[in-house]
């Protein structure tokens, strides 16, 4: 899953070698955060938050197809 989420925000941003997914466990839930240039942060969380939104939902929906509960947190 980690790797799903550093493919799908590298191929939004403009400098793909700045993108850093870690994953912690929180409350039986699997959040990944993602860190990524600051140039790029407005890319990955798009207008009025949409890009971001999609994101989560392909996370989300990714972790559920294996019996799991997932979200993504956009780091600054």
């Amino acid at each position: 899953m980690q790797e799903l989420v550093k493919y799908l925000v590298a191929a939004i941003v403009d400098e793909p070698e700045a993108v850093h997914v870690t994953a912690s466990e929180q409350g039986g839930m699997t959040v990944y955060q993602v860190e990524v240039a600051a140039p790029d942060l407005g890319k990955v969380i798009g207008r009025h938050g949409r890009t971001a939104d999609a994101l989560r939902t392909l996370v989300s929906t990714a972790a559920k197809r294996r019996d799991q509960r997932a979200t993504l947190d956009i780091l600054s």
